[in-house]
C-alpha cells in the first residue's frame, strides 16, 4: 500500500478509547508508530484511493523528478535554523516535510521521520537514501557524535553553495561557446541549403564565368543538399556511440585524461576539481572525521577518474605513515606553492584551516581562468563565424559585381 492516512481506533495509556488518523506507508509501520505513542490498536482502516499520497506513489513508481543540490541545500539551511532554535530533530523534520514542495524530497523526509521514530539516528536514517551523498551522511554522523549537528549543517550548507557556484560557472563557460557554435552552424547550413541555390540559378541563366571561390561555395552547397540527411544520421550515431563509450570504465578514464590535457578547458577542470576536493577535505576534518576516511570519501565523490586515481595514491602513502604533502608533491598538475601551504598547515596542526585557504585559491584561479577563456573565445568564435558567412556572401555577389564592372 502506498503512503497515506490510516484511520485508527484504540486504547491509550489511560485506558480511554481514542480515534484519529496517522500517516504511514503500510499497516506494520502505522502500528509501530501508534505503539510508540502508547496506543493499543483495536481497529485500523487502510487509506482509500482518495487518501493515498500521490506524491509518494509517484516516487515509488519512479515518475517523480529527483531532488537536486539546490533543494538539498534549502532543506539543510532550514533544518539548521530549526535545530539552532532548539526544535527537536524529529519535530523539525516533520515541519519541513509538511512544507516541502518537491515531491521526491518530501517523500524522503517522511521516510527519514519514520525511521527516526523507530529509534534510528539521523545518520542511519539518511544512509542509502537517494540524494544524500556519502560526504553528507558522514558529516551528519560526525555532527551527531560530537553534539554539534547545527554547526555541521551550517558548514554543509556553505560547502554546497560554494561547490554549486563553481560548477555553475564552469557549466556556463562551456555552454555559451557551444550555443554560439550551434547557431553559427545552423545559419551556415541554412545559407548553403536555401540561399546559395537561389544564386546558382541566377548565375546559370547569365552564362558568365564563375570565380573559383564561388565555385567552391557552390560545390559545398551541393554537398550539403545531397548529404545533409546522411551527415545528420552519422552525427547522431557518433554522439550516441561516444556517450556509450564514456559510460564504460576505460572510456571514462580516456575521456578524463583527454579533457585534462586540453588547453584552458583542462586547466579549469583541474583547478575546479582540486577546489572541490580540498573544500571537502577541510569541511570533514573540521568536523572531526579521520583523515583516511576523509580521503576515502573525497575519492568516492570525485568525478574525474584520473584525479581520483592520484588521490588513491595519496591515501595509500598516508596509510603507510607518510605526510599528505609528500604524495601531493608528486602529482604533476599540483602547484608547488599550494603544496607548501598544505605542508605548513599539517606541521602547525591547522590543516583544515589551511585547506580552506587552498580551496579559496583554486576557486579564485578557476574563476579567473573562466573569465579569461570567455574573453578569448567570444571574439574568436564571432570572427570565425563572421568569416564563414562573409565568405559565402562575397562568393555569391562577386560574379554580380564582376558582371556589372564588365558592363
Amino acid at each position: 500500500m502506498a503512503q497515506g492516512k490510516y484511520k485508527y481506533t484504540g486504547i491509550n495509556q489511560d485506558g480511554k478509547k481514542v480515534e484519529g488518523e496517522i500517516e504511514g506507508k503500510d499497516i506494520r509501520t502505522v502500528k509501530l508508530a501508534l505503539r510508540r505513542k502508547g496506543i493499543r490498536v483495536r481497529k485500523l482502516v487502510e487509506p482509500s484511493l482518495l487518501d493515498i499520497d500521490l506524491g509518494t506513489l509517484m516516487v515509488e513508481k519512479g515518475l517523480a523528478k529527483p531532488f537536486g543540490m539546490d533543494e538539498l541545500n534549502r532543506f539543510t539551511k532550514q533544518l539548521t535554523i530549526l535545530i539552532d532554535a532548539g526544535v527537536p530533530i524529529l519535530e523539525s523534520l516533520e515541519i519541513l516535510a509538511k512544507q516541502e514542495k518537491n515531491i521526491a524530497l518530501k517523500s524522503t523526509i517522511k521516510s527519514i521521520v519514520e525511521e527516526i521514530g523507530q529509534g534510528k539516528s539521523l545518520h542511519d536514517a539518511m544512509v542509502g537514501k537517494k540524494g544524500f551523498s556519502k560526504l553528507y551522511t558522514a558529516l551528519i554522523k560526525a555532527g551527531e557524535a560530537a553534539g554539534i549537528l547545527d554547526t555541521i549543517l551550517a558548514k554543509l550548507s556553505e560547502f554546497m553553495e560554494k561547490q554549486e557556484a563553481i560548477k555553475k560557472k564552469i557549466k556556463s563557460a562551456m555552454t555559451y561557446p557551444t550555443i554560439v557554435v550551434i547557431i553559427g552552424v545552423g545559419v551556415t547550413w541554412g545559407l548553403m541549403v536555401f540561399v546559395v541555390p537561389q544564386f546558382v540559378g541566377m548565375l546559370q541563366e547569365s552564362n558568365q564565368e564563375i570565380p573559383g571561390v564561388t565555385q567552391f561555395v557552390i560545390d559545398v552547397s551541393d554537398f550539403f543538399q545531397e548529404y545533409t540527411l546522411v551527415m545528420g544520421v552519422f552525427l547522431g550515431v557518433s554522439l550516441f556511440a561516444f556517450s556509450q563509450f564514456k559510460q564504460t570504465k576505460n572510456g571514462k578514464i580516456a575521456w578524463d585524461r583527454f579533457v585534462m590535457k586540453t588547453p584552458m578547458f583542462g586547466d579549469i577542470i583541474i583547478k575546479g576539481g582540486l577546489a572541490s576536493m580540498f573544500r571537502t577535505l577541510a569541511t570533514m576534518l573540521a568536523a572531526g572525521v579521520p583523515l583516511i576516511e576523509c580521503l576515502d570519501i573525497c575519492i568516492d565523490t570525485m568525478d574525474n577518474t584520473q584525479m581520483a586515481k592520484d588521490m588513491k595514491n595519496v591515501k595509500e602513502s598516508v596509510v603507510r605513515g607518510k605526510s599528505i604533502t609528500e604524495p601531493l608533491g608528486r602529482i604533476k598538475y599540483f602547484p608547488p606553492l599550494v603544496n607548501q601551504m598544505v605542508k605548513v598547515g599539517e606541521s602547525t596542526g591547522n590543516l583544515d584551516d589551511m585547506l580552506v585557504k587552498v580551496s579559496d585559491v583554486f576557486e579564485q584561479e578557476t574563476s579567473e581562468t573562466i573569465d579569461n577563456m570567455t574573453k578569448l573565445i567570444e571574439p574568436l568564435i564571432l570572427v570565425g563565424l563572421g568569416g564563414v558567412i562573409g565568405t559565402v556572401l562575397i562568393a555569391m555577389y562577386l560574379p554580380i559585381f564582376m558582371a556589372a564592372g564588365g558592363a
